[in-house]
């Protein structure tokens, strides 16, 4: 195959000069005089907001430099000042240059000269619909699974990049250095191999824009003044075969390899069987660079789809975009893209930093393309796209994880893939409801685990059977979405009303109504906390199914819908234990106080469920299960006590609980793992949900409430400043930094991906003042840090069906 060359995309500083011109010369006008303090303010927010519009940051400062020249001495070390905090705020660009040989450490990008000695902490690659770990023979396809009932799990298909480069024996004779990146700016992982006469790299990357692509790219550039051939030797472990598919090859299809497949058995007895098609191009066992040549690159691409016709017209895709170098190009686009809009930063420790950044690459990375139709996406399940083979990381199932760990963190950047996760759930609604009936209960009963068909596919009927909170873990996503956005489509011709009322039918057939305590019980449930089962009011359960119920009165009221009575009844009359005595909330009828508990469960009253409760039941919650909590469960437990304690003003102690995090975090590439040993399931997406919502939720305080997205910033000494960038909110997207005693908010002008809402006016309204502050897209404001809440301006009442 013919070498092709990428056109890397930077971005051009030029395009925005005018824009740059026009805030600088009304910077000019106001000549920064002393009494214009929150003007120098604005002027920082305005940079900020023209971040995502430009290239390189040298070009930018020189262009506004230019336009002051003539500034008095003291106005232009005032400008600089702000100038270098836009530096600060921009986290990923390039720093100011220095009179040092030192270059910066960008945290994005991932570094080693060693690959962790466990492969399974490789990095993951994945884009939504294909994950694969690099060099791994083994790839998954979302929604494509093998097995039935209790056996289905991922179907594993052969991956065609399981390719691994080297030289050849007579360039390995002098000094040979290796180093691995992954970069998380554009989600490529990269292997360089450093001779003298020679430097190789080979690019792997899933696609970000065309989901069905997988690409290898090799570029070779000769060194020194020989003329002499290069050689490399890509060394596969690739063979077309799975224990999973009985694959056949077909032939070629424009000189690419070509078979396909279906699944041995169906989700469903009587089911159909997912079909997969492959079409890749063939990997030589090595690759040269000729005398005449400096360099050259060669790329090769894998393509899944399940279909023919859409494999080949995939692969079309790939060589068209591989003939106009545009096969990275559009990549690279499409996680500027995704950046762009949903950028969580800080100035701070660095491995906060970087955990911080992973975590979001990694969540990123599980969900569809911003570009991609909707329907096709699988869910999200625990350890993502690139794992799930059978007995392997939960088998590639769907559980509340999905909605409760990695939800709200997606939800608050991009709207349009929250959805895909609420479309997701209503695809599995006849699953559901005859989850439901086989239990001899009405409405829908969501499965433990689920694939995709909606009908339980836990190997062990316990699970399935009692651990039923997630059904008010589903209605929890569904609410938050509707508070966030005000979409009513997604609860009408997306069909998510069916899912709210069919849940609240569930509770009301479940419950038992007891005489001698005159409120309603739900027996015979395992919580949250699986160490136990077959306990009788579980304090989260019968708080979810609370919640759920007065959600679906309140949809109903929306949709002008008549609701039942016992929705009402039963939300009202549940009981929610509580130890009036000593303050807390047991677990369950009959826990003992200083039993044993696996993981973050009564905790969750407060965050997410948001349980009214007083400080003093909040902190005894909190002290009382932290000291019995297992130290070796699950990673996303320590994220939610974090929560708590930043609720109660205890920042140091949040940050102590935070760092026990890091333990899950191994190797170089920021992969998790789901116990601190390195043992469960690993690319532990859930436990990187809880991390980031510690800060995302907890150091801003950030509450999706009915009429208000509240916020409560407490940041800790050693972080500086904290940077949010693409909040979206009622159809506007919102930066914002936490800086020292002050909070900036910029509303963005013309935002995209905002989903299905029109645009609301917005103010902040601050708690203590009650001072109103509009929020006018394209002009930064300036508060105190203190406690508010962003709402519609008064009056604004637009965004609400009438």
């Amino acid at each position: 195959m013919p070498p092709f060359f990428s056109r890397e995309c930077d971005g051009s500083p030029v395009r925005n000069i005018k824009e740059l011109l026009r805030i600088t010369a009304v910077c000019r006008r106001q000549q920064f005089s002393p009494d214009k303090r929150l003007t120098l303010t604005e002027l920082r927010l305005r940079l900020v907001a023209l971040r995502h519009l430009t290239g390189r940051h040298e070009h930018f400062a020189v262009i506004i430099f230019s336009s002051f020249i003539t500034v008095y001495f003291l106005e232009i070390m005032r400008f600089i000042q702000c100038v270098m905090l836009l530096f600060v705020f921009c986290g990923r660009g390039h720093a100011l240059p220095t009179m040092t040989n030192e270059t910066p450490v960008d945290p994005y990008i991932f570094t080693t000269d060693l690959l962790p000695l466990d492969p399974r902490f490789l990095p993951p690659l994945a884009n939504g619909l294909l994950g694969w770990r690099v060099y791994g023979d083994i790839m998954h396809m979302g929604g494509v699974y093998n097995g039935e009932g209790g056996d289905c799990h991922r179907a594993n298909l052969p991956c065609p990049l399981a390719v691994r480069m080297d030289l050849d024996e007579v360039e390995k004779a002098g000094h040979l250095q290796h180093s691995y990146s992954l970069d998380t700016h554009t989600g490529i992982f990269t292997h360089s191999l450093r001779t003298v006469s020679v430097i190789a790299s080979q690019s792997l990357y899933t696609h970000r824009h065309h989901p069905n692509l997988l690409v290898m790219e090799v570029l070779l550039i000769r060194q020194g003044t020989s003329r002499e051939p290069i050689t490399i030797k890509l060394d596969s472990r690739f063979t077309p075969q799975s224990d999973d598919i009985v694959f056949h090859s077909e032939p070629d299809y424009k000189g690419a390899s070509y078979i396909q497949g279906q699944t041995t058995t169906a989700e469903v007895s009587g089911g159909v069987c997912p079909s997969v098609h492959i079409i890749w191009t063939p990997i030589t066992p090595s690759l040269t660079l000729l005398p005449d040549q400096a360099q050259s690159r060669w790329g090769f691409v894998v393509v899944v789809a399940g279909s023919q016709d859409s494999v080949q017209a995939h692969y079309d895709t790939a060589l068209e975009l591989m003939a106009n170098g545009n096969l990275r190009p559009s990549h690279l686009r499409a996680w500027e893209e995704l950046w762009a809009g949903s950028t969580l930063e800080l100035t701070g420790p660095d491995d906060l930093s970087r955990a911080l950044i992973g975590c979001m690459f990694y969540l990123l990375s599980a969900f569809p393309s911003l570009h991609e139709a909707p329907g096709h996406f699988g869910g999200v399940s625990p350890g993502g796209l690139s794992n799930g083979g059978s007995g392997q990381d939960y088998w590639g199932h769907v559980f509340w994880d999905q909605d409760t760990w990695m939800y709200p963190s997606i939800g608050l950047f991009y709207p349009q893939l929250a959805r895909a996760v609420l479309e997701y759930r209503v695809r599995t609604v006849d699953g559901a409801k005859d989850n439901a009936e086989k239990q001899g209960y009405k409405g829908l009963k969501f499965p433990w685990e689920s694939a995709v068909s909606g009908r339980e596919v836990c190997p062990e009927d316990i699970y399935g059977q009692q651990e039923i909170h997630i059904n008010g873990d589903v209605t929890l996503a569904f609410q938050h979405y509707l508070y966030l956005t005000q979409d009513m489509s997604m609860f009408t011709e997306g069909r998510g009303s069916e899912v709210i009322w069919g849940v609240a039918d569930y509770w009301v057939s479940r419950v038992t109504w007891s005489a001698e305590e005159q409120n309603y019980h739900i027996l015979g449930v395992m919580p949250p906390d699986e160490y136990y089962y077959n306990v009788n009011n579980s304090v989260y359960t019968n708080t979810v199914a609370k919640f759920s119920l007065e959600f679906a009165v309140e949809l109903a009221a929306l949709l002008k819908y008549p609701a039942p009575r016992e929705w009402q009844q039963v939300a009202d009359k549940i009981k929610i234990p509580f130890d009036q005595k000593q303050k807390y909330h047991p677990e369950y009828d009959g826990y003992k106080k200083g039993q044993f508990v696996k993981q973050a469960d009564t905790v969750m009253l407060g965050y997410p469920l948001g349980l009214p409760m007083t400080p003093e039941v909040r902190r005894n919650d909190l002290e009382f299960y932290e000291a019995v909590t297992d130290p070796g469960g699950p990673a996303m437990t320590w994220g939610m006590f974090a929560v708590g304690w930043l609720e109660l003003g205890e920042v140091e102690k949040a940050g102590h609980l935070l760092q026990k995090c890091f333990k899950n975090i191994q190797g170089p590439f920021q992969v998790w793992s789901e116990s601190s040993d390195g043992s469960g399931a690993v690319n532990f997406l859930t436990g990187m949900g809880g991390f980031l919502q510690a800060v995302l939720f907890g150091y801003t305080g950030f509450r999706v409430q009915k009429d208000c997205l509240a916020f409560a910033p407490s940041i800790p000494d050693d972080i500086t400043q904290l940077c949010i960038r693409g909040v979206s909110y009622l159809g506007n997207k919102m930066d914002w930094l936490v800086r020292g005693q002050e909070v900036y908010i910029i509303l963005r002008e013309g935002a995209k991906h905002t989903g299905n809402t029109k645009p609301c006016a917005l103010q902040v309204v601050l708690k203590n003042s009650g001072t109103k502050i509009p929020l006018i897209p394209g002009k930064p404001v300036t508060f105190p840090r203190e406690s508010g809440m962003i709402c519609k301006v008064d009056g604004a009442l637009s965004c609400w069906p009438m």
